[in-house]
């Protein structure tokens, strides 16, 4: 039951719905203001207990809803001898997708996503829904490893000794589906971000070439996304800026502003950005006369001077100015 603040006088405290909530409730009462001691009234004993079991009846609840999803999903799917009867194989595929996004939305809670590899949910997801045949599966697949992921050490280790980040590499590169390919870069993210033994695989199977890659590709969301990548792990890892120009990142960058211009080009902007600061090799490429960069940037400033939503852009076009060319653009672009 619930009970109310001193006196009465404050609203009816509600029972916590997880453990975070119960340990916070405690953390707040111990830092409360010192107060003497009293036996503890049995409606107040009455409440704690309640909320006690309250609290770990929810979780109970929450990994028996885990189980029967991972039991939906270790069945196996039917073979060519239920072809003759497509509302069966129908079905079964929304049975599937249903228990995925199940999973999705209680992994969300960073102890169910622990207690779901506990329960080999993350090998089953792995070895035989990463690479399914059905794009349905195969996105939420991705969706699950990645929200698994984020923010948890262990479930990442897991993940990555099962093989996770070669196969949403090779996803990311080549699915047909725009689904998986944006989901497997989200997963991918949670896998390197943070995470020294992901960002090494990364590296190891060229996972730099990968996100180029994805970049330059047709679909909106996934450039920007890999754009928005591809600056985090500069920021965050200015170590890779020598390999990274190694590879011609700068003149593929360059020719990647030179595109039609769209939101996407303030990430591409702002990783040009990250990977000259403090780097004097990358200032020197971007100076090559046959880049023609700093005419390309006066010329995007001009564009963007006047218009509100691409005042991120218009920074990062004058930052760079400012390091590899010391200059700054006209000063008519600059009345705004």
């Amino acid at each position: 039951m619930a009970e109310g603040g001193s006196g009465g006088n404050q609203p009816p405290r509600e029972h916590p719905r997880t453990l975070q909530g119960l340990l916070q409730m405690a953390v707040t009462a111990g830092t409360a203001e010192s107060a003497p001691v009293e036996p503890m009234s049995e409606e107040r004993r009455q409440w704690l207990q309640e909320a006690i079991v309250e609290t770990f009846q929810g979780q109970l609840d929450e990994v028996e809803q885990m189980k029967k999803c991972l039991r939906v999903l270790d069945v196996a799917t039917p073979g060519t001898e239920h072809v003759e009867n497509p509302e069966e194989v129908r079905l079964d595929l929304e049975q599937r997708e249903g228990a995925l996004d199940v999973l999705v939305e209680l992994c969300e809670n960073l102890d169910n996503a622990a207690d779901f590899c506990k329960l080999e949910g993350m090998r089953l997801v792995v070895h035989r829904y990463l690479e399914h045949e059905e794009k349905e599966l195969r996105w939420r697949a991705a969706y699950l490893v990645g929200t698994c992921a984020q923010n948890v050490p262990k479930v990442q280790e897991e993940a990555l000794a099962l093989g996770c980040m070669r196969k949403l590499l090779r996803l990311l590169d080549s699915d047909p589906s725009e689904a998986v390919r944006i989901k497997s870069l989200f997963a991918i993210s949670c896998l390197v971000r943070a995470q020294e033994t992901g960002l090494l695989q990364f590296l190891h199977l060229d996972g730099f070439s990968v996100l180029m890659r994805a970049m330059q590709s047709n679909v909106q969301k996934l450039k920007v996304k890999s754009a928005f990548l591809l600056q985090n792990l500069l920021i965050n890892h200015p170590e890779q800026k020598e390999a990274l120009c190694s590879m011609g990142m700068i003149q593929q960058l360059v020719a990647l502003v030179r595109t039609e211009h769209s939101t996407f080009h303030e990430y591409v902007v702002g990783a040009l950005c990250s990977l000259v600061t403090d780097f004097p090799q990358g200032v020197r490429e971007c100076q090559e006369p046959e880049l023609a960069l700093e005419e390309l940037l006066k010329e995007r400033c001009q564009l963007l001077k006047d218009q509100e939503e691409f005042q991120e852009e218009l920074d990062f076009c004058e930052t760079l100015l400012r390091i590899c060319f010391h200059s700054q653009p006209d000063e008519n672009s600059m009345d705004r």
